[in-house]
């Protein structure tokens, strides 16, 4: 089983149904369940919008104890926000600390942008991600292949260990990060056609080694 948190935020049921798609003989279940999330094989912890909202509602729902358990024995999925929340730390809604799953924090465009840069905030649309290092989630995509993002915000990890990859719009951010059984992404592999596809069916099969 295949668990989908819901925090009540995010694409939930698009990223329900691309996993339907790549992987119809896997059960896929869309939950803010902590039993849900004990009983799953993998789990994708997706989310859009504010990150302080998210962390209400991960908190508000007592899930702090299955996803530590996912954490240390799970194939885990991060997507967008649910990527930002595994930093230490969030300037966003006034400064949030994360899941500190990862070293750096995540910062808002305009930190990095100067007038000059003429680049529209949120980023929304088709970037390419470079990719850093080889990673089974990565199987069959190939580097600078584009995905779609929608975000004001960005991570900079900073350990070069954990980058997987980075996309630039004005900077050079993150935009998958991952170490041993964790893989998160600032993009939308639901979203993101066949490749975002390809990048859900690899994790779908992921044994949760590198």
């Amino acid at each position: 089983m295949i668990t989908v948190v819901d925090l009540g935020m995010g694409n939930l049921r698009s990223v329900e149904n691309a996993l339907k798609k790549v992987a119809p003989d896997q059960t896929i279940t869309v939950s803010s369940k902590g039993q849900h999330i004990f009983d799953a094989e993998r789990i994708v912890l997706p989310g859009q919008g504010a990150i302080g909202t998210w962390f209400q509602a991960f908190n508000s729902l007592n899930l702090s104890a299955a996803l530590k358990d996912a954490i240390a024995n799970k194939p885990l999925l991060g997507i967008c926000v649910g990527q930002q929340a595994m930093f230490e730390q969030s300037e966003e809604d006034g400064g949030v600390t994360g899941l500190e799953l990862f070293n750096g924090q995540v910062r808002h465009f305009k930190q990095f942008h100067s007038r000059e840069t003429n680049l529209k905030i949120p980023q929304m649309g088709w970037n390419n991600v470079s990719q850093k290092q080889p990673h089974p989630l990565w199987d069959g995509i190939p580097d600078q292949t584009r995905f779609y993002f929608v975000h004001s915000y960005c991570a900079n990890a900073e350990n070069a260990k954990d980058i997987f990859g980075e996309t630039d719009y004005g900077h050079n951010f993150t935009s998958a990060v991952g170490k041993k059984n964790i893989f998160a992404v600032q993009f939308h592999p639901e979203k993101s056609q066949h490749a975002g596809l390809q990048l859900l069916s690899n994790f779908t099969q992921w044994d949760g080694t590198v």
